[in-house]
């Protein structure tokens, strides 16, 4: 494996083009970049529909060195964060600077470079992953701990200053900011947040007093209820689109569109794509037969592999408990990796690589028959 791995790692035309993925991620910035991922997913699998060898487009452009999240989101993530320690960005942002993954950061060659190297850092942590055979989203994963590793390179804290309890999002509805003047509570006791607590912060135009004392990664979606709301609505249309089309990534690429309108600033625009694509895979994991193996999509009522042995109706159920399974972790996670911290550590895909994982330990223990494209050892 180890050998396998190397020739993996060292292919110099993933290598430039992955370089050239991340650089252009920090270029047009993350979160339009990942709009593109969701456009060409969408694009692919529709594609391949019609003719299997059109896979290629999801395959290799939008999961590949070009639009993979990994490399594209990863390196423009990395490349904010740098940007604001050079005190290049100047954004309106209410946040740190350093957690706005809309900003595109143009032609700067040291931007670029950043962007660059961590797109190269994202193609490696995939392969790391899919050569391991590891049960999880591999690209999913190459983001979480992409985005960890720029933090810890580039001098911010993993987590970032805790002021109070780590899950507690009261400080937000109350409208509490960082004033050096305001009292906080630390497990029930209060104190003046000193100097060092603000030392531990980027000196940034938007790192300043004026913070809130916690930032909830999305600040129309980030209560518990209103939460699980959304893991009901996208599990059952994840799983419903992904059983009739036969795409475990289509309601994924849908999802990952959407957020065109959060880059054009329209507000409360909700993200799913953790939501839909774990619950489309989980939902196709519950129908398909067990030697179905992952391919072109084919839709439902054409497909020779379905058992039989479950309806849509249990899809849509498999689909729905994933979907709020999924979207409950990426809150947690939220709230202890970003809302404390100064950069962007991404909650979607940590909520991905959770449920797909989920799915896989379901297999290993024979809930589901397969596990359509994740990866197993």
């Amino acid at each position: 494996m180890f050998e396998d791995l190397l020739e993996a790692l060292v292919q110099i035309d993933m290598l430039l083009a992955s370089f050239a993925g991340g650089a252009f991620g920090a270029s047009i910035g993350a979160l339009p970049a990942f709009v593109f991922t969701g456009l060409l997913v969408i694009a692919g699998e529709v594609a391949a529909i019609v003719h299997p060898d059109a896979a290629v487009i999801t395959d290799e452009v939008a999961f590949g060195p070009p639009f993979s999240p990994a490399i594209s989101f990863g390196g423009g993530a990395a490349a904010v964060a740098y940007a604001v320690r050079r005190g290049y960005v100047e954004t309106s942002f209410d946040y740190h600077a350093a957690k706005d993954v809309t900003y595109a950061l143009g032609t700067k060659p040291d931007v670029l470079a950043v962007g660059g190297a961590f797109g190269v850092l994202g193609f490696w942590l995939t392969e790391l992953s899919v050569t391991a055979g590891m049960p999880y989203d591999p690209i999913a994963m190459g983001v979480v701990v992409s985005a960890l590793f720029h933090r810890l390179v580039l001098g911010y804290s993993v987590i970032g200053t805790v002021r109070g309890r780590v899950l507690d999002m009261g400080p937000y509805d109350r409208g509490e900011r960082r004033d050096s003047s305001r009292r906080t509570t630390d497990g029930g006791l209060s104190r003046v947040e000193s100097a060092a607590d603000r030392s531990r912060s980027d000196s940034s135009p938007a790192a300043d007093s004026s913070r809130f004392v916690v930032e909830p990664w999305l600040p129309h979606q980030y209560r518990w209820g209103h939460v699980g709301a959304i893991g009901v609505v996208g599990g059952l249309l994840g799983a419903y689109i992904g059983v009739v089309s036969g795409s475990a990534f289509l309601a994924f690429g849908i999802s990952a569109a959407t957020l065109v309108f959060a880059c054009c600033g329209v507000e409360r625009i909700p993200v799913t794509h953790h939501i839909t694509f774990p619950a489309s895979t989980a939902a196709l994991a519950a129908v398909l037969g067990p030697n179905a193996v992952a391919g072109p999509p084919v839709p439902y009522n054409e497909t020779a592999l379905l058992a039989g042995s479950h309806s849509l109706e249990v899809a849509l159920v498999v689909g729905l408990a994933v979907g709020v399974a999924c979207a409950l972790f990426g809150e947690l996670f939220q709230r202890v990796f970003y809302a404390h911290g100064d950069t962007h550590v991404d909650p979607p895909a940590a909520a991905i690589v959770f449920g797909t994982l989920m799915i896989a330990v379901g297999y290993a223990l024979g809930v589901f028959p397969t596990t359509v494209w994740i990866p197993f050892f």
